[in-house]
């Protein structure tokens, strides 16, 4: 499997690259694309390698430009990166009507068992106060992270009636409709996602930690496989899943 890397020289590029060379899923990274550094190309207009698959970890906002690039070379797509717009995301879903792309906000597998686990939690404890925490690291620059939100979608999906509160402050008690989110940036932390669900006599947590970002790199590239015998549309790790 031929990958071409976007957002090569980030952490995440790096991570894929790695299992690239170790020959992961039998990938092979043909080719680069990052704004800056050595060896790299900045666009993937530029690139001329032949590949099977795209892998981008770069930024939301070139997502628009790279999918215009990947529907003129016919590229399937996985984009694992996260703090789009609903503009961007709408970008998204018009690509996948003419290219195969994979969009998740996590790829980490255990990400989609703990989702199928809250839907499941929520459903039986009636009326419960729901709250997300999630933690990561000082670099991070979106908030909340794209899995808190991704998993308060799967609260949603049980109890539609619920309101996402993103923070607290001030002088007011928790409204009843509230499905909270709190988001901690700190040191190397590379994802942690908390949800307590709690009735007035007991609370059910369910909690995921990532360990190792090459996790994350592991599941774009099964992602990855997936994706190249599809045909054009939209997939996530529900689609993976099955």
């Amino acid at each position: 499997m031929r990958v071409i890397i976007s957002g090569a020289n980030g952490f995440m590029g790096r991570e894929v690259n790695a299992l690239c060379e170790k020959s992961f899923k039998n990938a092979t990274c043909v080719g680069k694309i990052d704004v800056a550094g050595e060896g790299v190309y900045k666009t993937l207009a530029d690139c001329k390698e032949q590949a099977d698959v795209l892998i981008d970890f770069s930024f939301h906002t070139a997502t628009k430009q790279l999918l215009l690039d990947a529907i003129e070379k016919n590229l399937p797509c996985v984009i694992a990166t996260t703090g789009h717009t609903e503009e961007e995301k709408q970008d998204i879903i018009n690509a996948s009507k003419k290219i195969p792309v994979f969009f998740a906000s996590n790829y980490s597998l255990g990400v989609a068992v703990t989702s199928k686990l809250i839907k499941t939690a929520v459903s039986f404890m009636d009326g419960a106060d729901i709250e997300i925490i999630e933690t990561h690291h000082n670099r991070k620059v979106d908030a909340p992270s794209g899995t808190a939100l991704s998993l308060a979608q799967s609260v949603l999906e049980v109890r539609p009636e619920l309101e996402i509160k993103c923070g607290r402050n001030g002088y007011s008690k928790r409204e009843t409709n509230e499905l909270g989110i709190q988001s901690i940036r700190m040191g190397n932390v590379v994802g942690i996602h908390e949800v307590m669900i709690t009735t007035g006599n007991e609370t059910i947590t369910i909690k995921h930690e990532a360990h190792a970002r090459s996790l994350f790199a592991n599941g774009a590239i099964t992602a990855a496989e997936f994706l190249i015998n599809q045909p054009a549309g939209l997939y996530d790790m529900k689609s993976l899943l099955k």
